[in-house]
């Protein structure tokens, strides 16, 4: 899998896109967690691509937040990205701006992480630590039972994006909170 960019070009355009401090600091979550998902499933020599997935995913959602997966194609395909890296990041929005379906193991984890993410960092923050290092799946369910906790966070893409990965939802909170821990530096 290739993208046709480095890393250091990825977080420039992301940046020439994004300015705000949320949208960064997701995008750096995201990455860190594609690249864990990407050690767990035996997909080390894709490292990059899945990080540069993470990374790029909502490239057009601050500044195109009504065309989210459609203008970031336009965007990559004018710099030269590869179709790979386009298809990855833009299925992310699959049955909600785009009819493109995650097709490989990695679309799928990046359709299953992305909301997850979002809601994991709104508990953890609502923890005495603040932190992902001692957060439970127990905490997490609690609150995913919640609709208006983290209500921006859709538990139907969750559950979905789990059964595309024929995991239980408790799993998949679980390896997300695992590797949400090994970014401690931007997570906390």
């Amino acid at each position: 899998m290739n993208s046709n960019i480095t890393r250091e070009d990825a977080w420039k355009l992301l940046n020439e896109y994004n300015q705000e401090a949320f949208h960064l600091k997701h995008a750096l979550i995201l990455e860190g967690v594609m690249k864990y998902f990407a050690k767990e499933l035996g997909y080390e020599a894709d490292i990059d691509f899945w990080g540069q997935a993470g990374l790029l995913h909502d490239l057009d959602f601050e500044r195109y937040p009504e065309q989210h997966c459609i203008k970031s194609q336009e965007i990559m395909r004018d710099r030269g990205l590869s179709d790979e890296i386009i298809h990855a990041t833009a299925c992310h929005g699959y049955g909600i701006t785009v009819d493109i379906a995650p097709e490989h193991e990695m679309e799928k984890v990046l359709y299953a992480v992305d909301e997850l993410t979002g809601l994991i960092g709104a508990v953890a923050v609502m923890r005495p630590s603040k932190s992902v290092q001692d957060l439970e799946v127990k905490s997490v369910k609690k609150k995913f039972k919640t609709p208006s906790f983290a209500a921006g966070c859709s538990r139907e893409i969750i559950q979905k994006g789990a059964d595309m990965l024929g995991l239980d939802l408790n799993d998949l909170i679980q390896r997300v909170i695992l590797a949400m821990r090994s970014i401690p530096d931007i997570v906390e």
